[in-house]
């Protein structure tokens, strides 16, 4: 991954985005987000933040690989790109890579990696210091508690300071070597990866223009008319993959959504549209869903498919209780920390077809199927 490219993803995290949505702007996989999240320890790095003018670009280096292979010379790549021929013929050099020539996206990460001027932790080269972050960290002291006894123990000794973010990134980048990570499992979190900071409301108005579940027809909340209906998605290992489910509030009937390639925004909206399509109008009055990211086309569903759309309140499941319910039965079926992408289309259509031939108390026994087909005939 290209450290320019990989600042671009901590910028969106760093703005309070979710991995979906930063992985989407550099064109790779929420796999290859999560390691970049694991081998940084959760910090974003500042290698690479703000590159200096004298430093070539990668639209440059480009220029130069695409020169080169034409056979152009030092002097008419330099002049092509702005450049002295002594930076093309140093560039050349210094980061070709030996069988393969010069590449422009190798020759970008190496250049990085050789700008970097990384200075030894504090807590790596002062071992007295280490000592004692390292002894009050497991009596778990908090790093600013042990950052502030320190100006006391020692008040006139600089060398003896250490700052709390200094504790916490020695805690969480490996790469510094002064704490060890599994001393992570002191701080009160207990997270061994840390979470980007974000301030009050940045996740606001992710999901454009959405509707509030306070505006839906009160008949859906009794039950009383068929065709509200309730959505989510069930998460598979790693948070990379998923199942998306629907379930009808009057009947409890099941549908799920086979979503092999992900669950970005433009891989959900057209399958969800798709699958509601498939019931008759009468039973397409509304949907409600939580207020995930994969719903940020939402209005392009809702004209689709001609249905209602409304989103809970945040961290409150239970405005969507018939579709949690059914959620924990589906877990019968796709276990948490399992691979969702194993199961086909038609797998999930089995799946859906028993559970909507299970006998519900709240239905006095009768099968989803059954009520369902009733409405159907009236």
């Amino acid at each position: 991954m290209r450290p320019d490219l990989t600042q671009v993803f901590w910028a969106r995290m760093r703005a309070g985005g979710f991995i979906s949505e930063a992985v989407e702007l550099i064109d790779t996989s929420r796999r290859t987000g999560r390691r970049i999240l694991v081998d940084a320890g959760g910090v974003r790095p500042r290698r690479g933040r703000a590159l200096k003018g004298r430093c070539l670009t990668f639209g440059q280096r480009e220029e130069i690989a695409i020169r080169r292979a034409q056979g152009q010379s030092l002097r008419q790549i330099g002049a092509a790109i702005g450049r002295s021929p002594s930076t093309v013929s140093r560039e050349l050099r210094r980061n070709a890579v030996v069988g393969v020539g010069y590449r422009a996206t190798s020759a970008h990460a190496l250049a990085f990696e050789r700008a970097s001027r990384p200075k030894p932790a504090k807590l790596h080269v002062n071992a007295q210091l280490r000592g004692i972050v390292e002894r009050d960290l497991k009596k778990r002291y908090s790093p600013e508690q042990i950052s502030g006894r320190l100006k006391r123990e020692f008040p006139d000794r600089e060398e003896m300071r250490v700052s709390p973010e200094t504790i916490y990134q020695s805690l969480y980048v490996e790469s510094r070597g002064a704490l060890k990570r599994e001393l992570t499992a002191s701080l009160r979190t207990g997270r061994t990866l840390r979470r980007p900071s974000r301030k009050v409301g940045q996740r606001k108005n992710r999901i454009p223009g959405m509707i509030n579940i306070a505006e839906r027809p009160p008949e859906a909340e009794d039950r009383a008319v068929p065709g509200h209906w309730e959505g989510d998605l069930i998460i598979g290992k790693g948070n990379l993959s998923a199942i998306g489910t629907l379930v009808e509030r009057t009947t409890g009937t099941t549908m799920l959504l086979h979503l092999p390639d992900g669950y970005k925004p433009d891989q959900v909206a057209p399958v969800l549209a798709a699958k509601i399509q498939t019931l008759p109008a009468m039973l397409r009055q509304s949907l409600t869903w939580d207020q995930g990211p994969e719903m940020r086309d939402w209005k392009t569903v809702a004209i689709d498919a001609d249905i209602e759309i409304y989103f809970c309140d945040p961290h409150a499941p239970w405005q969507r209780g018939s579709n949690e319910n059914t959620n924990g039965l589906l877990r019968q079926y796709f276990p948490k920390g399992t691979d969702l992408t194993v199961h086909s289309a038609e797998d999930l259509d089995r799946v859906a077809a028993e559970l909507n031939d299970r006998p519900r108390k709240r239905l006095q026994f009768q099968k989803p199927i059954e009520a369902i087909g009733e409405l159907l005939l009236q």
